[in-house]
């Protein structure tokens, strides 16, 4: 399904990642236990990622083009009004199939907006069990990638085609273990982030930084894959 995403909501997202420290640690990782919260969330992305970035900004900015999201994510370009695009504005592009808009300035604002009382489908209990046990302590950013993988993984053919199948798929997540997920604190502000960023993620709701990333691992390890590295969240690295 698509969805049309706020002019204003895209340009906050590519700022963000043009305004990202670059680095040049080696890829590292599987796993991640930690649950202490990331006292910041450091996202990291290529040179020409962030350079294009900077350039659609300006396009944006000055009303070249408007954007639309598809259903894989990535965001579309098309011709814009050639009026300049006041980026403060709450004004929003419906969605043109079910008529619903996102009005969030912010992924944290689009998690509070998310009903996560309402009870869950196999699916998305997969997924946010997912969320939960990756990235439960880093920042929602990164939960929304390691989401995003899960269902990218869904959609690539290369993987089992629902998201209970990419979870439980042998020798993927660690901490999987038995066929089974360990007990859920599902009273938690944790378990609430998992059920809202997955919802959103499923949603096309808001544009992932390394969106079309099919593998992740944790900074502490170096399995030296030969894959294309689209940038660092917290403490995961992704690629495609």
């Amino acid at each position: 399904m698509l969805k049309m995403v706020r002019a204003a909501s895209v340009v906050a997202i590519s700022c963000t990642l043009a305004s990202a420290v670059l680095t040049a640690d080696a890829g590292f990782a599987f796993g991640n236990d930690q649950s202490t919260a990331l006292s910041a969330s450091a996202i990291v992305v290529d040179a020409a990622q962030i350079t294009a970035d900077k350039q659609n900004v300006e396009r944006l900015k000055s009303g070249e083009v408007t954007t639309r999201l598809a259903e894989n994510g990535d965001i579309i370009f098309i011709p814009g009004s050639g009026q300049p695009v006041n980026t403060d504005s709450r004004s929003e592009y419906v969605d043109d199939v079910r008529e619903e808009s996102v009005a969030a300035s912010s992924l944290s604002e689009l998690v509070r907006m998310q009903d996560v009382s309402e009870p869950l489908d196999s699916e998305v209990r997969c997924l946010a069990g997912a969320v939960y046990f990756e990235s439960k302590g880093e920042s929602l950013a990164g939960q929304l990638a390691v989401a995003r993988v899960v269902i990218a993984r869904a959609k690539s053919g290369r993987f089992p085609t629902t998201l209970c199948g990419v979870v439980y798929q042998k020798s993927q997540f660690s901490f999987v273990r038995g066929g089974g997920m360990p007990p859920i604190a599902t009273g938690s502000a944790h378990w609430s982030n998992a059920v809202a960023i997955s919802r959103i993620a499923l949603n096309n709701s808001w544009k992932s930084p390394v969106e079309g990333a099919l593998f992740f691992h944790a900074r502490h390890v170096s399995p030296g894959w030969r894959l294309t590295r689209l940038g660092s969240i917290d403490n995961h690295i992704f690629y495609r």
